[in-house]
């Protein structure tokens, strides 16, 4: 806990020094993530505090046409060292021309439709640190070139470093069992993280319909996990990175208070070369009961040809959910859903809710639960990691 006060010390010091800088943003945040059920291994904690700080410094120039970005990030964890990191989420240049842009350090850029699982999204390296849904990212060094094309854009990414996957520590929780040895990890390239990485993507919009193909050449975001040991001889999960290609599709489409949701990939060089998708819908009823709420129905269905050799838990699943937006002055939300295993009868449930509390500050809290798995899932080895995660996140 000493660690933590510190932390937000430093960052309440830090934001008053740069008071006269170019304008700064950001926010402090404080978590405790509890776990409901004794842990598979005896060296994992049931209560995990920690402390994060994200900052956002940004200055343009030249009418707005130049413009710097930077956006640090970090936190400090009381159990597990590992999670105990720093991050540039952004540092960049971005220079906007007639008719095309470029970026270029470090940025972050999200590819993507449906709500339970961004199977397109592929430039940013997962943060597994932040977060088990993927929504949190690492930054990535990339050029990125985009042209405007009537109602749509192409953009041109050259990713020259790779980011690993980060794991949870041994102390850390939720984790596999066994843990994932990312000191161990190995690639297919013998340029290891400095293999050149390309993608691009174009998207259009046509009335109510929005279109969006992609393709990636480089070194895979998901490691391929191979049993091996550590220095102690330890059972552990050891990280491959394979050399794929990945052709995505996005598509979204707007009728009325209906919202339908598609994507799908076909990727060579994970093992044998395989199709996936996942698509729904969500139906939006405004105005619920005539006040000021909006109902949101979430209904997805995932697909992957891999079945039960599939490296993702997500194969041949349903996702049904809730989107609760109050429309109040406070933004209060809520969010949740369960993915059903149309096989196994696993199930993966959660419930997201934040709300604004004066100016300055957000409560959010945050329920995830592992229930059924079976022992030939992915997600097996968090089967007594259900949790409840409380932040409370100042804004400056």
């Amino acid at each position: 806990m000493r660690r933590i006060l510190l932390l937000v010390n430093a960052c309440l010091l830090s934001s008053m020094a740069l008071a006269d800088a170019p304008p700064l943003r950001g926010n402090i945040d404080l978590e405790l993530r509890t776990f409901t059920s004794d842990a598979l291994d005896a060296r994992q904690a049931d209560n995990h505090p920690s402390a994060a700080l994200e900052l956002e410094l940004y200055h343009s120039w030249n009418e707005g046409d130049d413009a710097i970005t930077l956006t640090p990030f970090g936190r400090v964890d009381q159990q597990d060292s590992q999670r105990t990191h720093g991050d540039l989420r952004e540092a960049n240049w971005l220079h906007v021309g007639d008719g095309w842009q470029a970026r270029l350090g470090v940025g972050k850029v999200f590819w993507g439709a449906v709500e339970s699982q961004h199977l397109v999204d592929i430039i940013n390296q997962t943060d597994t640190l932040e977060g088990v849904d993927g929504e949190d990212k690492l930054g990535q060094p990339m050029l990125n070139l985009v042209w405007l094309l009537g109602d749509g854009e192409l953009s041109l990414f050259w990713l020259p470093y790779f980011r690993e996957r980060e794991f949870a520590g041994v102390d850390g929780r939720p984790r596999t069992q066994p843990r994932i040895d990312g000191g161990q990890s190995g690639y297919a390239s013998g340029d290891e993280q400095c293999h050149q990485d390309f993608a691009l993507r174009w998207s259009t919009s046509l009335d109510s319909l929005d279109l969006a193909l992609s393709h990636f050449h480089g070194t895979s975001r998901e490691p391929q996990l191979a049993l091996g040991t550590d220095g102690g001889g330890n059972p552990v999960l050891v990280p491959f990175y394979p050399i794929i290609d990945q052709s995505g599709l996005e598509l979204t489409a707007v009728q009325g208070d209906w919202l339908w949701k598609l994507e799908a990939i076909r990727r060579e060089g994970f093992g044998a070369t395989y199709h996936a998708a996942v698509g729904g819908f969500e139906y939006t009823l405004v105005g619920l009961g005539d006040s000021d709420l909006d109902l949101g129905l979430l209904l997805e269905y995932h697909w992957d040809e891999r079945q039960r050799q599939a490296s993702s838990p997500f194969q041949n699943d349903t996702f049904a959910g809730m989107r609760l937006t109050f429309n109040d002055f406070q933004s209060s939300e809520l969010l949740a859903g369960v993915i059903y295993d149309n096989d196994t009868q696993a199930r993966l449930g959660f419930v997201e809710a934040s709300r604004r509390l004066g100016d300055n500050f957000k409560l959010s809290a945050e329920l995830r639960l592992f229930a059924e798995q079976s022992p030939d899932d992915p997600l097996y080895s968090l089967r007594n990691d259900d949790f409840l995660q409380l932040n409370l996140a100042y804004y400056f």
